[in-house]
């Protein structure tokens, strides 16, 4: 069912700000930005060869995110994403065992186009987890 760890989002109040600051203090670049309309993010990767570092600010003021950043005005990490073979089978055996899947289930499509899903924090100790079906090329740069 799980096949590892994806990424770690972090939510920032200034993604080109982020991107600054992770490159002079760590050495670290992110690849393109992306916009994801459905979510109301713009957001990018740092790929680290066995995860990434997934950075995403608000498109919209009524995304998410946004609203996060309202709760945590100077950012943070929002949730972890853990990588599956198949996303709608994973939803629907989690499903069955009484984990909350959130969106009633719908699987979405990240900026990749990969299908995601999310798991509600109270059924995974507290934290945001988003699935990720895995595909051939797992290269978010």
């Amino acid at each position: 069912m799980i096949t590892g760890l994806s990424h770690v989002s972090i939510v920032v109040p200034d993604l080109a700000a982020a991107l600054r600051k992770l490159e002079a203090t760590y050495g670290l670049s992110a690849g393109a930005i992306k916009v994801n309309e459905e979510q109301g993010v713009r957001m990018t990767y740092v790929d680290l060869g066995n995860a990434k570092i997934e950075l995403m600010e608000p498109s919209r003021p009524d995304s998410p995110v946004a609203k996060f950043l309202e709760r945590n005005p100077k950012g943070g990490i929002h949730h972890f994403c853990l990588g599956v073979d198949d996303v709608a089978q994973t939803t629907q055996e989690l499903g069955a065992a009484g984990v909350q899947v959130l969106g009633e289930g719908r699987v979405q499509l990240n900026v990749h186009g990969e299908r995601i899903a999310f798991v509600h924090p109270r059924d995974f100790l507290g934290a945001l987890v988003e699935l990720e079906e895995n595909n051939q090329d797992n290269s978010h740069g």
